[in-house]
């Protein structure tokens, strides 16, 4: 394929945003190349400004979980922009996609939305700090959240992929009340608990990875640490900005069993505009202005345009009683498929998947943890990246992403990225 459109584009952006992009991981730094500049998308498929088309799988990195320029959503936004596009004050749609919710997702009361899944997280923390009186917080290495300085401390995904996990401008007195724990290493939480005995205010972690390619939890490993929250009193905090209203109407809560005590939301929550919201009962919520002395605000939270389109998108997810079905079966069929041939063709990987979730990962061996996803052939990761895209495939472009299946997509889709797989990966050998 020819990106001459998108070559010249991202050279005219580099002189006036700094590496050409707003958010680092889509500069290709990871992969080499240019980035391709997307025009518009429909569907399963987004096109470029070249007009190549290629078959999404990174959906927007996850709200375009029925596709692109869903009809319901931007229907939606057109008729609520004509209403007014920003107030400053409440409005009753946010009562109603509130509602709606609450109602979707276990163990919440009460949810407060924001503009993005960093603004959740960081908010979350706060309020876990504020509402046990506590300063230090455990994260896992890999696990991202956002740019927040608490969470820039071995982050996964962008960080990663830059070599520089721990960023400058995070000063040593953030960090060293963050505490860096294993994934999937019950063992190593309880240590790191026993160590900071009444310091620690809340454990936080994605109960499915993204950020380090998929990486689905231990048998056990999400009760485990219910049970040592419980036990040491801290607040366990789920970070589902991917899995919130992807995995299960209620996410990796209602998935797995487990209630966490803050459950943070992005992309999908939106409907594809900037949303982002942070959930608990009422005992926690209750602690935030005005109503505690947890202080959060944005002038633009709960923007009607934004509500609006969360509020399609829940709609539809909530009613569509075989949607998850469709996702989870069209994601297996994806993983047998690409198993089969990379089993063909004798090459070293492993594939992860999680409902709508899924990675390759070339390594030979299980990874479950941000150590195994370092240990993958990073080389064969760009050559395969640059090979999909090639053929219409569009998969991130990081080997510490998830990929993103849509309901767009139809069987025909997955069967040709099947065969670009097979025909990329033997030209690789």
């Amino acid at each position: 394929m020819l990106y001459k459109r998108s070559s010249a584009l991202f050279n005219e952006a580099e002189q006036v945003i700094p590496g050409g992009v707003n958010s680092p991981v889509r500069a290709f730094k990871a992969v080499g190349g240019t980035p391709i500049f997307a025009k518009s998308a429909s569907g399963a498929y987004v096109y470029d400004e070249d007009d190549n088309r290629f078959i999404d799988y990174i959906n927007s990195w996850g709200p375009m979980i029925l596709g692109h320029a869903h009809k319901p959503v931007v229907d939606a936004v057109i008729e609520k922009s004509k209403l007014g596009t920003s107030f400053g004050m409440p409005t009753a749609i946010e009562t109603e996609i509130a509602e709606l919710a609450v109602s979707m997702v276990p163990n919440i009361d009460k949810i407060r939305f924001v503009n993005s899944g960093t603004e959740a997280c960081m908010s979350a923390v706060r309020l876990a700090r504020g509402f046990t009186n506590n300063d230090k917080i455990i994260k896992f290495a890999g696990c991202y959240h956002g740019h927040s300085d608490s969470f820039l401390i071995q982050a996964g995904s962008g960080a990663v992929t830059f070599g520089s996990p721990n960023s400058p401008g995070v000063t040593q007195g953030t960090a060293k009340d963050t505490l860096l724990a294993r994934y999937n290493d019950l063992e190593h939480v309880e240590a790191l608990l026993e160590a900071n005995k009444n310091e620690v205010a809340c454990i936080i972690l994605e109960p499915v990875a993204g950020n380090m390619g998929c990486i689905p939890p231990k048998e056990g490993f999400l009760q485990g640490l219910r049970n040592l929250c419980d036990k040491h009193k801290v607040l366990l905090i789920f970070d589902e900005v991917m899995t919130g209203f992807r995995l299960a109407k209620g996410g990796a809560q209602e998935l797995f069993g487990i209630n966490a005590d803050i459950v943070c939301f992005g992309k999908v929550i939106g409907g594809g505009l900037p949303v982002g919201a942070f959930a608990a009962r009422n005992e926690i919520m209750n602690y935030l202005a005005p109503l505690g002395p947890v202080y959060q605000a944005g002038t633009l939270s709960g923007n009607p345009l934004a509500m609006a389109a969360g509020l399609a998108m829940l709609k539809e997810l909530n009613e569509d009683q075989d949607v998850f079905n469709r996702l989870n079966a069209k994601t297996e069929y994806l993983h047998k498929g690409c198993a089969e041939v990379l089993d063909r063709l004798n090459v070293d990987y492993t594939i992860n998947r999680v409902g709508s979730m899924i990675s390759i990962h070339f390594y030979k061996d299980s990874v479950v943890d941000f150590e195994t996803a370092a240990l993958g052939n990073n080389d064969k990761f760009k050559a395969f990246f640059h090979g999909m895209l090639d053929n219409g495939i569009y998969i991130a472009p990081s080997a510490f992403e998830t990929w993103f299946v849509s309901d767009a997509l139809s069987y025909e889709d997955l069967d040709e990225t099947i065969k670009a797989v097979e025909k990329v990966v033997s030209q690789l050998k």
